[in-house]
């Protein structure tokens, strides 16, 4: 691991904490003024809590023996000064293995029996169910006891064929298995389906999280893999072998599993020290390594920048023994550097967009509340002012005018109050459409056809019938959704056109990542469902694992638009909200003001003295505000990257 690298993590994780620190500043500013509610504080614990849980999700995917494995100990765990992960031939990762940090947890490796394939429970909820996993605490103060437990991901066990076949790892139908079968008729298996390494690295303390994938098989086995937790990654390091190039399997895991899935693609042509010949000019190496570069880019439709060539193994040498000469050849600089300078900066941004999705309409709504009654007292300073020396004529006068005006707020209440009725409403009947229930309804109609199918045709007939019905679903509440935000809108429009309020805006509504979340499934599930050999082989084992981790990811894309939709909901009145209450505290403050006055000019000195030091401290706030409105609207700075 590069001290850059190292750097540019570090960097992030203190401009995280940053932002956190504004929001705990946001969160007091609120508490200093009274603003603050049960609603709101608990929207602003979620926040907080999600920030200070926030990782980067790093993926390595590929075929077997591409050296993923290896990578990552070279990447990251190189000053164990030998290999962390196990990554010998025939002894490397066997299941899909999360390696990350969690405080609150004492390091360990958890280990999911391959045995739960045999149930149709999803990885993600067995999660919730510690029992389930066999764990094993990593003693950090012995390198051997700490080599073995981890050497626990490469374990395999003997079974027959009927019960590899029972836990959809085997196919009689797949030829390129014949050979893996041992003469008493058994074969060898992973031991465990998934592995959790808890492990506290400096990058890993920092929020990273590396997901180490087994090869094509795997993939295809754990459907869950694919539906989510690549997706879901913020960049995938796809590895390739230099002699090789592009292999068609290699095309099968890109096109099925990556390239219109994730955003952001490394592709790595690993193991380029088989091209170093000292019998070569080290120019016309060059030439050779470039062009199986051109030709990968080419392949993969990536840009040529996005393409690297690796030596993992030579990486790790290099840094172990100290070797810069070596460790410039190996490539993993390179690597690296498209980490510093290009994947961390935008999960950056992304970070930064979502916390301005969810309190950014409400610092502005803060801001604009403090103004706004800036602008109050200074009118009633001016308007106070312009009577001193005045009759009680005049005085009675402007009361007249003040009662005036709190008779228009309260028919501005009226109007008020009937919106928010129409639009909460409108509100609840989108909640139900959303409910749990409802959507598990769906589901389990579709759940007794799928189950009432024997053939792999009408499996699949039974799948593709369950995303027509889930997208037909989500359709009709995004076209309900935006229905209620033309309501809010025209809200907003209305009562700065019939009121004179200052027009302001509601938060977005932000649905449109719940809804490519939904595509991004049918189209996995359209490939998977035209795929030949599931067409043409009965896989019931396979389609059925596929269909339950279909439903646990169709389930996570309502939910998720279900708490968008209730966040948004909950905010999207609050800066009219807010300017409603702010008018009716100045106007009420006016009356009060002025019928005293009316009632004794001794008062009016009085009351212009208090509106003067109420002037200051709303200056005062206001700095505060816009302080922590910088802070988080603001980009997060550039990492100085040597050259």
């Amino acid at each position: 691991m590069s001290a850059q690298l190292e750097q540019q993590v570090e960097h992030y994780r203190q401009w995280r904490d940053d932002l956190v620190a504004a929001i705990h500043a946001y969160q007091a500013w609120l508490d200093s003024t009274g603003e603050v509610d049960a609603q709101l504080s608990l929207r602003l614990f979620d926040l907080l809590e999600s920030l200070k849980k926030d990782r980067l999700v790093l993926a390595f995917v590929a075929e077997f023996s591409r050296g993923k494995t290896e990578l990552i100990n070279a990447l990251f765990f190189s000053d164990f000064k030998q290999r962390l992960l196990p990554s010998d031939v025939g002894r490397t990762t066997m299941c899909p293995t999360e390696i990350y940090h969690d405080p609150e947890d004492a390091p360990c490796v958890r280990l999911l029996p391959i045995e739960t394939r045999y149930r149709d429970e999803s990885i993600a909820t067995l999660r919730r169910h510690p029992v389930e996993w066999s764990k094993i605490r990593l003693n950090l103060d012995s390198p051997q006891e700490l080599l073995e437990a981890m050497r626990t991901v490469a374990q395999k066990k003997t079974v027959s064929m009927r019960d590899a076949s029972a836990m959809g790892l085997w196919d009689d139908n797949d030829p390129d298995l014949k050979d893996m079968v041992n003469p008493d008729g058994t074969v060898e298996i992973p031991a465990w389906r998934h592995a959790l390494i808890n492990y506290p690295h400096p990058l890993l303390k920092s929020g990273l999280v590396i997901l180490d994938t087994p090869g094509l098989n795997a993939l295809g086995t754990e459907p869950e893999l694919t539906l989510s937790m690549i997706p879901n990654a913020h960049a995938v390091f796809f590895l390739l072998a230099m002699d090789t190039g592009v292999t068609k399997s290699d095309l099968d895991i890109w096109h099925k599993f990556i390239q219109k899935f994730v955003p952001h693609r490394l592709a790595l042509l690993n193991k380029v020290d088989i091209l170093w010949d000292d019998l070569k000019p080290w120019d016309q190496i060059q030439l050779a390594i470039q062009h199986q570069l051109y030709d990968t880019a080419r392949l993969l439709e990536l840009p040529l920048s996005n393409v690297l060539a690796v030596s993992a193994q030579k990486a790790l040498l290099a840094r172990v023994r100290g070797d810069e000469l070596m460790l410039k050849k190996s490539g993993i600089l390179q690597v690296e550097a498209m980490l510093t300078e290009h994947i961390i900066p935008a999960r950056q941004e992304i970070l930064r967009s979502s916390v301005l999705k969810e309190i950014g309409a409400m610092v502005e709504t803060s801001g604009k509340s403090v103004q706004s009654q800036l602008a109050a007292v200074r009118h009633e300073l001016k308007e106070l002012t312009s009577l001193t020396g005045k009759n009680r004529a005049v005085i009675k006068k402007l009361l007249d005018k003040v009662q005036a005006d709190k008779m228009l707020y309260e028919q501005t209440v009226k109007s008020f109050n009937i919106t928010r009725g129409v639009i909460t409403q409108q509100g609840r009947a989108l909640m139900s459409s959303l409910d749990n229930d409802r959507l598990g309804e769906m589901l389990a109609k579709n759940r007794a056809a799928i189950e009432g199918s024997w053939t792999t045709s009408s499996l699949l007939r039974s799948m593709q019938s369950l995303f027509g019905h889930a997208t037909l679903q989500f359709e009709r509440i995004l076209h309900h959704a935006y229905q209620i935000k033309g309501l809010v809108d025209a809200a907003y429009k209305r009562f700065h056109e019939q009121h004179g309020f200052e027009l302001r805006f509601p938060p977005p509504l932000a649905l449109e990542r719940s809804r490519q979340g939904l595509q991004n499934l049918a189209q996995q599930t359209t490939e998977f469902c035209d795929d030949p050999i599931n067409v043409m082989t009965e896989k019931h084992f396979l389609i059925r694992k596929f269909y339950i981790g279909l439903v646990a990811s169709a389930q996570q894309v309502f939910e998720q638009a279900r708490a968008e939709s209730e966040t948004w909901l909950r905010a999207s009145l609050d800066p009219l909200l807010k300017q409603i209450q702010d008018y009716k505290a100045q106007i009420e403050q006016r009356v009060t003001t002025v019928k005293q006055i009316h009632d004794n000019t001794d008062t009016l000195e009085k009351r212009i003295n208090e509106l003067i030091i109420e002037q200051k401290r709303l200056l005062g706030r206001s700095a505060v505000i816009e302080d922590i409105r910088a802070r988080i609207r603001a980009a997060p700075p550039a990492f100085p990257v040597n050259t």
